[in-house]
């Protein structure tokens, strides 16, 4: 599927921060209210979840303090945005979907596997959601391209590149 047919959810694409908070609560009460690991994998899967709660509250925390007054939830830049390119910027295209991402992940490992199943869903609205924001970038910023074509991790630096 490509970003000029998915669906913008509001002028500034409001629908997509809503699936992104909606995803976000059901990952907190699933894993608050789930049936907990077997014990026999529990203590493993706790200090998985936290050592990537941990590098995800890291990367969140360096993406959110790299865009500065750029900041927004939604897919569509602010008018007073700059493109950023340096930091960890320079490392991953989107570290406030990554941090996310793995801080849902670790929090789902650490409490309950029924929390995995929204956490997937999450993946894949941030995964649309960047890409609809990545079409915006380009129309903004012509030298999103090849700031693109440089920087080819989308969440987490070091895994797989995702175009």
């Amino acid at each position: 599927m490509t970003s000029d047919r998915l669906p913008s959810l509001g002028r500034r694409g409001e629908g997509w921060v809503v699936a992104q908070f909606v995803l976000g609560a059901a990952i907190v009460v699933l894993g608050i209210f789930g049936f907990a690991w077997p014990d026999v994998v529990a203590r493993w899967f706790t200090f998985a979840g936290v050592l990537l709660g941990i590098v995800g509250l890291a990367l969140f925390v360096q993406g959110i303090t790299a865009l500065g007054p750029s900041l927004t939830p939604f897919p569509r830049p602010s008018e007073a945005a700059t493109l950023r390119e340096r930091g960890v910027y320079g490392r991953v295209r989107h570290p406030i979907y990554g941090g996310v991402l793995l801080l849902a992940l670790g929090w789902s490992l650490a409490l309950s596997p029924l929390a995995l199943g929204a956490t997937a869903l999450l993946w894949v609205v941030l995964e649309l959601k960047s890409r609809h924001e990545e079409s915006m970038l380009l129309e903004r910023y012509p030298e999103y391209a090849a700031y693109r074509d440089r920087v080819r991790r989308r969440f987490v630096p070091g895994l797989h590149a995702s175009g």
